[in-house]
């Protein structure tokens, strides 16, 4: 049976005009309104109430506008489609404008009938965006319909705000925490996955034995892995350790959910190699099978890998498209704003006379304890090895880590063999350049191992703690010095520490009490987050410190912090310097943590770090010597950083802690080299270290991103920012509809961009609809909303893209205003309008036309039906009997005419009313661009499949009639003195 009403055409019931959509059947009508999005959906019932057909109503005479009203109209229209016609159907939907590298995943994914990416981009450059711009397609589309993103805890809710804010979103967050909550809420025998259809999952949580089976069992058809390198192993890991047990359940997991082969696996991280080839080809065989053989060095194989693999450096995409990629002009040339330098600087600090006292008796007390132990067994031994590198470290931490540790007992102390040991201390003491998982490494290790030794380690806990302050403690003064440089100078600065005792004695040093400020001054606001706050305690504290002193411009944050943010956490809109207060001892460990910061969406055109190292301690000095100075060696001579493998790092260190307890602090670095086995140590480094660099240089030429060319990305962008408009004209439309509507706009004209609007003035409506965008926090009238020119923002703040919430509300009114002439208030956008200008030497029209097309997508599922629409200008001169229409360009070149002349009124009126009595002569070219937009859409959604002819089979697209005039304006040549009334009369 024959629907009454086809998808696409328009009904009138319930006292408004809607679009019918696929989903209705014969007793049945799903509607969406008129401009309105998915969300306003509704369901109607013809035998029970009345619906008509309906067309959309003609401008009307009576609502002239001026000049402006076209272009308002226009892109207050664009920005308010949510459901386009294009082949990307999720863009129109999602807030945030990728940049162009960005949609190359997006492209390649929609290649491929079952989507199975590596997306291995450097770090900053945006690869939760690339997966959530596949997931918000795939959903789209759907070819899925439940999702799941499988990361650490610590990036969970960061996860969630992303595919919420970004992706429109909503994911469950299934953690050891939140898991008997949502379980509670089941019925008998639903599984949790069923209940949720969109999740983000603790990896670590959901491996175990108790979850993994009802996971896998009811698994979604979409699933992201974060930090993927952290659920494989390379072969040669030895068989006993921890790290081996917890990367081979991760492993495990993985392999039994990419063993279903219609499931969409999208695998993100940022160190596919990690310096093993074996643990890329595992990560490689979770994508297809075959690749984990696969001859890479072959071109049949680099192909292959092509087809499922991207990795892009800051080099490859910081100018992606130029003029050469095929873009038509200069407006579509993207230039990406990465911080362009990073002043970096190594300072060191000396031990006040105490503190070197207290340093000198723990060496002596840890040399004469590993001698003992290595007499007791081997066991004794590693376990005496442990608790001394932690000793050691808590002592050049500060005085509140070592009074800590001095009281603790050894984490390794209750091994029952060597080999336990270093399982039980090693993570506690070293720094992994993976860190799977950073979760409880940052408190303070424990170095007592039994009752023997408990009072000589607690004179030095009390020797200690009575060091603390600046008086006593020569690093903290040096940080203090430090920071009220970089405060000075405008910067807000995290300051890295490695343990929590640290990070709060530095909080509460600098911080001050209430009344009495801190050592930075009263304009300084000073947090810190560590291992004991929840991952969602952090992210509220880091935006409490942000919102701190966000209306003076002379307020500055610091934020103190462990290492549990040092991974995956954005932090760039808040800080831009970091401050190393303990020295790491790998280097891509402060990679990671200077990542934070210096990354896209930074303000800051320079990001500052500062290295802090103790002198004179004996350790941080030979630890920046050895391992820092050959990993800037490498990053300066390939442009780019390689990591530090764990165990050349561990060896490196253990052999200066070996020399340290035979030495003392004041041995030279020639009796370091002269050590039994360390020269050949060292050597190994060299050589290991020279291998993984020649590793990643070849690695950029042999997997270069080949099959998407920036040719294929130019077309898209432009088709893309055609339908949707860019940036610049969202700017100049937020601004134009702004001062329309009354607001106080402050627009410094800097270069950047950016402006700020007090809404106070402006229409109820509109305030509202801003404050629900704004997280609500639009109450006082003189409240400040920044409008930024980059996507990436902090929480307050609008991005001038048309996809930010905010500036779709603001084009929602406006576009609402046009069309309802009875909303009180200003009305900046018209439907209708006549100008008098030098622009035009005859007669000429300008409409704006709303098309709707019914699209038959192929799926894996079946055919999938849907409404679409798409806005377009055209222009005619004369009159609509007779009507010469004019090319793109000179139509598009209408919408930058300026008045020239008031126009009469009455003439204003009459001319208008001719052409509207006269809109049906142009019906039928009309129609016959509407068809042609069809065909050309066809074209489009074919080519971006063009990979596999199995995915557009059965492709339609139908242009639904009639199309919907939204806007007519006249422009007159400059008329006879006579036409014209005196400058200064209302048009």
């Amino acid at each position: 049976m024959s629907l009454t009403y086809s998808a696409g055409s328009l009904v009138a019931a319930r006292g408004r005009e809607w679009v019918v959509l696929p989903e209705s059947a014969p007793d049945m009508l799903v509607l969406r309104p008129l401009g309105g999005g998915d969300d306003d959906l509704a369901a109607v019932f013809p035998a029970f109430e009345e619906v008509r057909p309906a067309e959309f109503a003609a401008p009307d005479a009576d609502d002239l506008g001026d000049q402006h009203a076209a272009g308002l109209l226009r892109t207050a229209l664009r920005v308010g489609f949510r459901s386009g016609a294009g082949p990307f159907r999720s863009l129109a939907s999602i807030a945030v404008e990728p940049r162009a590298y960005q949609l190359v995943p997006l492209l390649m994914a929609l290649r491929q009938r079952t989507v199975r990416l590596l997306i291995s981009d450097d770090v900053g450059i945006g690869k939760t965006i690339e997966a959530g711009l596949i997931a918000t397609e795939l959903l789209a589309q759907g070819e899925a319909t439940r999702l799941t993103v499988l990361c650490s805890p610590s990036l969970a809710e960061q996860w969630q705000g992303e595919l919420r804010e970004k992706f429109g979103i909503d994911a469950e967050l299934v953690l050891a925490s939140t898991v008997s909550r949502l379980e509670r809420g089941l019925e008998l025998g639903q599984s949790l996955f069923d209940k949720y259809p969109h999740t983000i999952i603790s990896t670590d949580f959901i491996k175990s034995t108790r979850h993994r089976e009802d996971f896998v069992r009811h698994c979604p058809d979409l699933v992201i892995v974060d930090e993927a390198h952290t659920c494989v192993a390379a072969d040669d890991v030895h068989a006993g350790g921890r790290k081996t047990n917890t990367h081979q359940l991760r492993y495990e997991l993985l392999q039994r959910v990419a063993a279903d082969q219609d499931r969409h696996l999208l695998l993100l991280t940022a160190t596919p190699h990690s310096g093993k080839e074996s643990a890329f080809r595992n990560l490689l065989g979770l994508i297809r099978p075959d690749l984990a053989e696969v001859d890479l060095d072959s071109p049949t194989g680099r192909a292959q890998l092509a087809e499922h693999f991207v990795a892009r450096k800051r080099a490859d995409v910081r100018q992606y498209l130029t003029k050469e990629d095929g873009l038509a002009d200069d407006s579509l040339v993207e230039r990406t704003a990465f911080p362009s330098d990073r002043w970096t600087k190594d300072e060191p600090y000396k031990l006040t006379p105490e503190y070197r006292a207290l340093l000198d008796d723990a060496i002596a007390y840890a040399a004469d304890r590993v001698r003992t132990a290595d007499g007791q067994g081997k066991r004794e031994a590693r376990i005496a090895w442990w608790s001394v590198i932690a000793l050691l470290r808590s002592m050049v931490s500060s005085p509140a880590a070592a009074a800590q540790t001095l009281k603790t007992r050894s984490t390794a102390a209750v091994a029952r063999s060597a080999e336990e040991a270093d399982v039980l201390g090693a993570p506690l003491t070293q720094d992994s350049a993976d860190a799977d998982t950073l979760e409880g490494l940052d408190v303070a290790p424990g170095a007592s191992e039994g009752e023997d030794a408990g009072a000589r380690l607690l004179e030095l806990s009390e020797r200690a703690a009575a060091l603390s302050g600046q008086q006593s403690d020569a690093k903290l003064k040096a940080l203090v010095k430090h920071l009220k440089a970089l405060l000075a100078d405008g910067y807000n600065p995290i300051v890295f520490c490695r343990y929590i005792p640290t990070a709060e004695y530095l909080a509460a040093e600098l911080g001050g009490t209430e009344g009495k400020p801190g050592k930075l001054g009263r304009k300084a606001h000073v947090a810190a987050v560590t291992g004991t706050l929840s991952p969602q305690q952090r992210l509220e504290r880091i935006e409490e410190l942000g919102a701190q002193g966000a209306d003076d411009p002379a307020a500055r944050r610091v934020l103190i912090a462990t290492d549990c943010l040092s991974e995956g956490v954005n932090l760039q809109h808040h800080f831009d310097a970091v401050i190393h207060y303990d020295l790491a001892w790998n280097p891509t460990r402060h990679d990671q943590r200077e990542g934070r910061v210096d990354r896209y969406g930074q303000k800051r055109d320079q990001v500052r770090v500062i290295t802090m190292f103790g002198g004179d301690n004996g350790i941080d000095g030979k630890v920046l010597e050895v391992l820092f100075a050959k990993h800037r060696q490498i990053q300066k001579d390939l442009g780019i950083s390689v990591s530090v493998p764990d165990e050349t790092a561990s060896g490196v260190t253990d052999a200066i802690v070996e020399w340290l307890l035979l030495h003392g602090r004041q041995g030279s670095q020639e009796t370091l080299f002269e050590m039994p086995g360390t020269q050949a140590t060292l050597d190994r480094v060299e050589r290991d270290w020279n291998s993984a660099a020649e590793r990643e240089k070849a690695s950029r030429s042999k997997y270069a991103q080949r099959s998407i060319h920036p040719q294929d990305v130019a077309r898209e962008v432009a088709e893309v920012r055609a339908a949707l408009g860019g940036g610049d004209e969202v700017r100049d439309f937020a601004l134009a509809a702004l001062q329309g509507l009354e607001a106080l706009v402050r627009d410094p004209r800097d270069g950047s961009g950016d402006f700020t609007a007090q809404v106070g003035g402006t229409p109820a409506g509109l305030r509202d609809a801003l404050a629900a965008t704004l997280g609500g926090r639009l109450v006082e009238e003189d409240r400040q909303i920044p409008f930024r020119t980059t996507p990436a923002i902090a929480r307050g703040e609008a991005a001038l893209v048309r996809t930010d919430p905010a500036v779709g509300a603001l084009a929602s009114y406006v576009l609402n205003s046009a069309l309802d002439s009875g909303t009180p208030g200003p009305r900046p956008a018209r439907r209708c309008g006549v100008v008098t200008t030098d622009a035009v030497t005859t007669r000429t029209t300008l409409l704006l036309v709303r098309y709707r097309f019914h699209l038959t997508l192929p799926s894996r599922t079946g055919e999938k039906q849907l409404v679409a629409e798409d806005a377009r200008l055209l222009a005619f001169e004369g009159m609509p009997q007779r009507a010469r229409w004019l090319d793109d360009d000179a139509t598009a070149a209408l919408l930058a005419a300026r008045a020239s002349a008031n126009t009469n009124p009455q003439m204003a009126r009459n001319q208008i009313t001719r052409n509207l009595d006269n809109l049906r002569e142009l019906t039928s070219h009309l129609e016959e661009y509407g068809e042609q937009l069809a065909a050309a859409l066809d074209t489009s959604h074919r080519r971006v499949r063009k990979a596999n002819d199995e995915i557009v089979r059965g492709l339609k697209v139908v242009p639904q009639k009639p199309a919907d005039i939204l806007g007519a304006y006249v422009y007159l040549p400059a008329a006879p003195a006579a036409a014209v009334t005196p400058a200064g009369a209302e048009a």
